[in-house]
């Protein structure tokens, strides 16, 4: 019996130390939606396309530069970059000139613009499946008490923390930072002192794209890089950012971290149904706290 709790223990350990690690991609990806739904009130369906073309991005980055250890840290900043760039685009062309429309006419928009980079992928990349190897510092796995942790998943565990104190910084530590909180809750004062809230907005929309765009980037070896790849992360991106409270980076972290480690976790309670499981905490936290477990913006 006592085997059988080590056993039981070291299971338990080894999945949290996974949906740890899952957290991270979680996180990124919602903690850009949030940012951008929080400041530019924008419920920015093509997030998840944005994500996606990160992904075949990176794959292509990494190939040109012939798959090495720089290749794919190069393809980690290039491919996001690219996509921030490209949402720039889409934002001073299109976006900016739809700001002040109803919610639901935005949220139509950007469902377009997911049909069209869902096309642009198809047409550039193919409707086949990619793979996108790892450089060989990150094959293999760590082994430190009976415990097996993958490079990679160690790495992941090292973004995250430095992607969120990165945000904390922008938020609160910088000038576009405190211009956009106070854009959030009152944007007519933001521009009457004569600051051009047209141009923060197009910077936050950046920056929340170029965090879908490493979410694609980060998440690209770990599996198959496809067309529709979008689907599920944009949805479990929403329900995080609903779950920690609407335009709240912060609950968009707590809500990654519970629902990648439900989703983990159900993996080693019941297999069969492990998809349930991260579903199911997100009703059971709306039914305790209906507005998000953070304070919400909206």
């Amino acid at each position: 019996m006592h085997l059988a709790v080590q056993l039981t223990l070291a299971s338990l350990s080894q999945q949290v130390l996974v949906g740890l690690a899952e957290t991270t991609t979680l996180f990124i990806v919602s903690s850009g939606l949030s940012l951008v739904l929080g400041v530019l009130r924008i419920p920015n369906i093509s997030h998840g396309a944005l994500y996606m073309l990160g992904a075949f991005l990176a794959y292509s980055i990494t190939r040109m530069l012939g798959g090495t250890a720089a290749g794919f840290f190069a393809s980690l900043l290039l491919a996001p970059l690219a996509v921030a760039f490209i949402s720039l685009v889409v934002e001073r062309f299109l976006l900016s000139r739809l700001y002040e429309r109803d919610h639901l006419m935005l949220l139509l928009f950007t469902f377009a613009l997911a049909l069209v980079f869902n096309d642009v992928v198809n047409i550039v990349w193919g409707a086949g499946y990619r793979s996108m190897q790892l450089p060989s510092m990150f094959q293999g796995s760590f082994s430190f008490s009976g415990l097996f942790l993958p490079r990679y998943s160690l790495f992941l565990l090292c973004v995250g923390p430095l992607v969120a104190i990165g945000l904390w910084f922008l938020i609160n530590r910088t000038k576009i930072g405190k211009i956009s909180r106070a854009a959030a809750v009152h944007r007519e004062m933001v521009g009457a002192v004569g600051i051009n809230v047209s141009w923060v907005f197009a910077a936050v929309f950046m920056i929340g794209c170029f965090l879908a765009g490493l979410g694609g980037s980060l998440v690209a070896p770990t599996q198959s890089i496809t067309q529709g790849m979008d689907a599920s992360i944009i949805i479990e991106a929403f329900l995080i950012v609903i779950m920690g409270g609407l335009g709240n980076v912060w609950g968009a972290l707590l809500g990654s971290l519970i629902f990648g480690l439900t989703d983990s976790l159900g993996v080693l309670i019941w297999p069969q149904f492990s998809i349930v499981f991260p579903y199911a905490a997100v009703i059971v936290v709306l039914l305790l706290r209906p507005a998000g477990l953070l304070r919400s913006t909206w």
